[in-house]
């Protein structure tokens, strides 16, 4: 053992940067701790995140080097530690938690720092008419450097901005009401700066160390709210388009409320003494003054017995009811155990067989509404018992809404009965303000304005559409719709709405101009990745500049990870409501899939990340050599291929006498066992920075360039969808450049996706973590797994963490080539290199970077030294001269060296047109541009 300072580490500075764009909400903390010991200390980062936000990275740096965690599935039946906990007592997980803790502890060497880096995303849930947006200040000490950067961009115009003062205790983060009331008017808290502009809004809040002293002195903040809503038009809602996928939010205005009949069901066991009943008759109190004339009502307690305040009926809304309803609450007792089964059955049954009478309204809202503070010990006490019985009497004829009060509540148990009866569960903590939070929860459901709402799309369109069948819309609330679309050509998409309100049918239907959507929405995205690229720290860190790129490169895609999100979200809520083990496993490997393709820590799934090794002397241990094995890439896990010339070549990293195949071998070697063939990759090549490397089998020679390209942009590789249907293109993003390169950045290729337009369209879209194969069926496939699969044309062969072999109609393949590193420097990312396999299936009009050299033939001429010039080599391409010069390359992840000559200036005169030419508008974008001729 080494020895332990007692001291803990400082907190340098712990900066905090939120972009929500369209309610979609990506975070990223910095926090750098100092050791200013000579022994070794542990470091605690710990932050609470909303309970429904799903953390999508974590990255420390120690010592100089960098720890990316990784995301796993879990395995079954086996407890694992994971980065993530829940605030809860010990006792039985909830599955909703008002926060949750991200914690994670490391050694931190003596007189030595540590940054931990931690992103998470969110989809703000409207309630009330309002979206709130919580940040935990709670840095446990002073910190030197404090700040926290909220960015809001809408397509909407922004309104009735609010930033509360801070909030302390544990309240819920995400309803409002829920937490007592502020003033009318709150103040933010000071040094608060807020600039607000029609659809963008930046909130700045940064004290100094005397600011935060006066707040308070131990660290604990407490919670930075901002609270604000959207303006909205009358119609169908706000629909975006982004890159394939589209997010329908719909949120009506101005509609007649709905009669509700309600059943409420309230505990008065013994457990319930005190405070809790208390305040459960103060809330009780207040939601008889907000029932509507048209409501109809009733109360049960229950404990070991069963008690109903109007046996066999439902009430209506008078004076003389509201008063006999006060006499029975205010008279309830605590009692006895707790026979939550015959209290549901009690409800249940009295609701039935009021809506079967002749008083009811054929399309009033029915709910029940269950609050207990414990878990069931009279009567049935088993869950799956209780569950069934409550499903066979609900007889999916009305909504159960159930409320928990405390830490010994089966909160699992109340789950599963709100989502099985189309409801919601709610927490409430035993310290918080009970009457204030059930209170709030009565007035988000209160208010119904719509029941049964059908939302379709153009059938032949869109595809894997999350939740579009809603039982109940409450006023203040939002109904979010998420999915694919299919024919990213199409013009249009048909939207259609059906609902009831009262005695009314409602239909709503609309065509969304999809391009002019799509434009919309990018010029919104590029605001916000602008201002989240802008606010990276701290100021002059290539490393942490890099992430808030990389944060801004997730947000490009923010409408396909929010359909992740969703997906996952209804994933797991299918997964309590799973009827058998079979629907149930279905459920779950559909959430893990998601879960792992973006990089989500979920129920499903476990955060794991290297700690570093700290030696007795408070020195961090040298970092593991690593040898690569047999059917893995030989050295993108550590290295970068490199060019001789732009330095030393940068190889991979082996152990002295260690044996290792080429990486062309080894693919041959992993397709020959997965697809029982090997395929044969040419030099043809986009890999690195990227350099682009073009093989002329027939001339004999071999040519390169580089390509200058900019960060977010998408290049055209292979154009040739008029004649095979192919079409590969290539994103890029951006990197630092390495200390001493005469380059201010690198760029590389984070995305490439194929597009296959026959017989059916289809593509495979790859990324260093996940490929996506649409094809016959939609798959997710994480790229640490070897595996083969094939979907109609299309068929792909993972080597995992090697390559990705995509082949096309069995005539065409191509090769992708994962870069992934374990332990990044600043100037490194993860990327992918692009490699043409088998071309035969090309046609000879094919175009794009590498494409239009297929068929190409090249000759090279010497030109005599005239004056003080050297003689020179120019290339003869299509009747263009271009200067080149010889220089060497290295390709397959560093593993072979090749001879080439370079083209300099962007390709200049060796690629048809000017590299604007070669720019896609997107990822799927498989139009043909004419290309302009250069010529001497």
């Amino acid at each position: 053992m080494f020895p332990l300072q007692e001291t803990k580490p400082h907190i340098q500075e712990l900066s905090i940067k939120t972009t929500i764009i369209s309610r979609y909400a990506f975070t990223a903390v910095y926090c750098a701790m100092l050791n200013r010991h000579s022994a070794a200390t542990e470091g605690v980062f710990q932050f609470q995140i909303p309970a429904d936000a799903y953390v999508s990275n974590f990255t420390m740096i120690i010592g100089g080097r960098v720890y990316q965690s990784e995301v796993r599935p879990k395995e079954k039946r086996v407890k694992q530690e994971s980065g993530r906990s829940r605030n809860k007592a010990s006792g039985d997980a909830s599955p909703e938690p008002e926060v949750e803790v991200f914690k994670m502890t490391a050694y931190i060497p003596g007189r030595n720092r540590a940054v931990f880096l931690l992103t998470y995303e969110e989809l703000l849930q409207r309630r009330l008419g309002r979206y709130e947006h919580v940040t935990s200040l709670r840095p446990m000490q002073l910190v030197s450097r404090l700040s926290l950067d909220v960015t809001i961009v809408d397509h909407s115009a922004i309104t009735d901005l609010q930033v509360l003062p801070l909030r302390n205790g544990r309240s819920t983060s995400s309803s409002g009401s829920n937490a007592p009331k502020t003033p009318a008017k709150p103040e933010p808290p000071f040094p608060t700066v807020v600039n607000k502009q029609k659809n963008v809004c930046k909130i700045t809040f940064s004290p100094n160390i005397v600011q935060q002293a006066k707040i308070t002195t131990s660290g604990l903040l407490g919670d930075f709210v901002i609270r604000y809503d959207v303006q909205r038009d009358m119609g169908i809602g706000d629909i975006q388009v982004l890159n394939g996928h589209f997010v329908h939010y719909f949120a009506p205005k101005d509609l007649p409320v709905v009669p509700k009949n309600v059943v409420f069901v309230i505990d008065t066991s013994a457990s319930m003494l005190g405070t809790k009943i208390r305040q459960t008759k103060d809330a009780l109190f207040t939601i008889l003054k907000d029932l509507r004339p048209g409501d109809h009502f009733n109360f049960i307690s229950f404990s070991n017995k069963i008690k109903v305040w109007k046996p066999h009926e439902l009430v209506p809304v008078t004076p003389l009811n509201i008063r006999d309803a006060k006499k029975f609450i205010f008279t309830l007792a605590t009692t006895g155990g707790t026979n939550i089964d015959d209290a549901m059955q009690t409800g249940s049954s009295l609701l039935r067989h009021y809506l079967s009478g002749p008083d009811a309204s054929p399309n009033s809202v029915s709910l029940i509404i269950f609050l207990t503070d414990g878990r069931p010990t009279v009567g049935e006490v088993q869950s799956t018992a209780i569950l069934g019985n409550t499903r066979s009497a609900v007889e999916e004829k009305f909504c159960i809404f159930t409320i928990g009060i405390g830490n010994d509540v089966d909160y699992r148990l109340l789950e599963r009965m709100a989502l099985e009866n189309c409801g919601m569960m709610r927490r409430i903590n035993e310290d918080a303000d009970a009457s204030a939070m059930l209170k709030g929860f009565y007035d988000e459901i209160g208010t119904p304005l719509l029941s049964d709402i059908r939302i379709n799309y153009t059938e032949d369109s869109v595809q894997y559409v999350t939740q579009h069948l809603f039982t109940n819309y409450f006023n203040g609330s939002e109904m979010v719709i998420a999915g694919k679309l299919t024919n990213k050509s199409a013009e249009l998409l048909h939207v259609q709405v059906t609902a009831s309100n009262n005695d009314k049918s409602i239909i709503m239907e609309t065509d969304v101009p999809l391009k002019h959507r799509q434009i919309e929405t990018e010029r919104h995205v590029k605001a916000a990745t602008t201002a989240m690229a802008a606010g990276a720290k701290p100021p002059g860190s290539g490393f942490t500049q890099g992430v808030g790129a990389a944060l801004g490169s997730v947000a490009e895609d923010f409408v396909e990870r929010l359909w992740g999100f969703l997906s996952v979200k209804e994933g797991l809520r299918s997964r309590l409501r799973s009827q058998t083990s079979r629907e149930r496993e279905g459920h779950i490997q559909q959430a893990t899939n998601l879960s792992l393709a973006y990089h989500f820590l979920t129920p499903l799934t476990n955060l794991v990340v290297e700690k570093p090794e700290v030696l007795a002397d408070g020195t961090m241990a040298p970092a593991p050599t690593v040898s690569p094995v047999a059917g893995e890439a030989a050295s993108p896990a550590n290295e970068l291929p490199g060019d001789i010339e732009d330095g030393n070549p940068q190889r991979p990293n082996r152990k002295p006498g260690s044996q290792t195949s080429s990486l062309r071998n080894t693919i041959g070697k992993a397709e020959r066992r997965l697809a029982k063939k090997s395929v044969t990759i040419s030099k043809t090549s986009a890999d690195g920075d990227p350099h682009f490397v073009v093989e002329f089998p027939l001339s004999k020679l071999t040519v390169c360039f580089n390509i200058n390209g900019e960060p977010g942009h998408v290049l055209r590789l292979v154009s040739d969808h008029k004649y095979s249907g192919v079409t590969v293109n290539g994103k890029l993003i951006g990197a630092p450049a390495p200390p001493g390169s005469h380059k201010q950045q690198r760029t590389y290729f984070s995305t490439i996706t194929i597009v296959v337009d026959r017989p059916k369209r289809a593509y495979i879209e790859v990324t260093p973590k996940k490929v996506i194969l649409d094809g016959r069926d939609r798959m997710v496939l994480p790229c640490h797994s070897t595996v083969a699969v094939e979907s109609g044309a299309l068929s792909v062969s993972i080597v995992g963490k090697s390559n990705v072999t995509v082949t096309v109609g069995g005539n065409i393949s191509f090769v992708i080539l994962l870069h992934q590193y374990k332990n990044p420097a600043p100037y490194q990312r993860d990327h992918l290199g692009f490699y043409i396999g088998h071309s035969k299936g090309l046609s000879h009009n094919c175009h794009g970077l590498l494409g239009q050299f297929l068929y190409e033939e090249v000759g090279l001429a010497q030109l005599p030294a005239q004056g003080d010039t050297k003689p020179s080599s120019v290339l003869k391409v299509k009747d263009r001269s271009v200067p080149v010069v010889q220089k060497s390359r290295r390709i397959y992840s560093g593993t072979q060296s090749v001879d080439c000559w370079f083209a300099r200036n962007n390709a200049a005169k060796l690629i048809d047109g000017q590299y604007e030419d070669y720019l896609a508008s997107h990822m799927f974008d498989t139009g043909d541009r004419p290309h302009g001729t250069n010529r001497m």
